[in-house]
């Protein structure tokens, strides 16, 4: 008998799809607390929170973003791998509007070059959206495109250089601080809870996930699944353009061949971590936000510890599948449940029934019968063989031994009686 098994509330606790995501987690927290002295430290300084977990947070945020939009896409059944392109396009256009500006710290001139990011970021997202609803292109393929050729737009837009700005108002949105907090991490959690509210509280969360299930059955029952993939690209896109922003506001500058570099596979690798199947369906969004973390502190964990950088994606590629076969029930049963040994036959009772409570016992059940009941039904089976044989053809009052005679049986076929 395994623990799990011995207690109900820690079998149901195994069986939630966030509970080895929380272990995993709470694994590499202590890892970084054994390797780094004062590493769940928060401590004020300036008015603003500092500490290692703040910074996972704030490094986090942008990867949060993503994996939120793409959680989205996937409870479609399909995939966005255009997300780091995006990114990179959308922090290259609002550094190069910003950069134009007479004065960079203009708060209208900043508000309409990020308005103009966002606005080209949502385009691209609808652009994927009607490739694979309109179309009918695959996902994979429809945003394969968007990846290779965004990252080219991105380039063009810097003319191959990084475009450095000095910009007050634009640096808030990924480095700066507000209510003593991160500034991204407010627009995370306002993001987060807006997601929760549009799919969980509102019907748009059912139609996704019944689109994902089956888009052809939900057209039937009357869900506009072109509609809900369309706008679900769009957010997925909205999502990685705020990410664009994040990233390039963090280091005021805008690089077009490496912001956002494979972000898509992190953020993939976050939404099943969470629990959300790559086949369509439910989805997860607090699972979402943990597998995010759980890659962050991944990356923090991999330079407390002093990894080697050649051997850093190796390692973070280990952790991840140790994660994913934790978290597989299949494989869970093989490597640490034990066969089940086959119940024995049911055995009948002192009445001669099996496995029927005493209130819904009746005859058609029972299955050995009492001494006394096998008596009586000898006894009356004696008495009706008797009955039987006073009733047969042989029983004659004339002595005979009832065979019937041939001449008379002739005579009744020929006059077909």
């Amino acid at each position: 008998m395994t623990l799990a098994s011995s207690s109900p509330v820690l079998a149901a606790a195994v069986r939630h799809r966030l509970f080895w995501p929380s272990i995993a987690l709470a694994g590499l927290l202590a890892l970084n607390v054994a390797f780094t002295d004062g590493f769940l430290g928060v401590e004020m300084k300036e008015g603003h929170l500092y500490g290692s977990l703040v910074d996972i947070a704030r490094f986090g945020a942008p990867l949060i973003l993503v994996a939120l939009g793409m959680t989205l896409v996937i409870a479609t059944g399909g995939i966005d791998l255009s997300v780091g392109s995006v990114v990179a396009i959308a922090g290259a256009l609002a550094c190069l509007r910003i950069s134009g500006l007479p004065d960079q710290n203009a708060v209208g001139g900043v508000l309409s070059a990020v308005g103009l990011a966002l606005g080209l970021a949502v385009l691209l997202g609808a652009w994927n959206g009607v490739l694979v609803a309109v179309v009918g292109i695959q996902p994979i393929i429809a945003t394969l495109i968007l990846m290779v050729a965004g990252r080219g737009l991105a380039q063009l837009i810097t003319d191959g250089q990084i475009i450095t700005i000095n910009s007050v108002p634009y640096k808030l949105i990924g480095g700066g601080y507000w209510l003593t907090l991160p500034f991204g991490v407010l627009v995370v959690a306002a993001l987060v809870a807006l997601t929760a509210f549009l799919t969980r509280r509102l019907a748009l969360g059912m139609f996704i996930e019944a689109v994902g299930g089956n888009a052809e059955a939900s057209r039937l029952s009357g869900i506009r699944s072109r509609g809900v993939l369309i706008v679900v690209y769009a957010f997925c896109a909205l999502c990685a353009g705020v990410a664009g922003l994040m990233i390039s506001s963090n280091v005021s500058s805008a690089d077009g061949n490496n912001a956002g570099l494979w972000i898509e596979l992190d953020a993939i690798l976050a939404v099943v971590i969470g629990g959300t199947s790559l086949s369509g369906g439910r989805f997860s969004l607090s699972g979402t936000v943990l597998g995010a973390l759980i890659i962050q502190t991944l990356t923090t964990t991999i330079y407390s510890i002093g990894v080697p950088p050649e051997t850093t994606l190796l390692f973070k590629a280990l952790v991840v599948t140790i994660v994913c076969l934790l978290q597989s029930p299949a494989f869970r049963r093989r490597a640490f449940g034990r066969r089940a040994r086959p119940a024995p036959p049911p055995q009948p009772d002192d009445e001669g029934y099996v496995g029927i409570h005493a209130d819904d016992r009746s005859d058609e059940g029972r299955t050995v019968a009492r001494p006394e009941e096998r008596e009586d039904e000898r006894v009356g089976a004696d008495d009706h063989a008797d009955d039987r044989a006073a009733e047969t053809p042989g029983a004659r009052s004339d002595g005979s031994d009832g065979a019937a005679d041939p001449d008379e049986t002739r005579g009744r076929a020929v006059s077909g009686r």
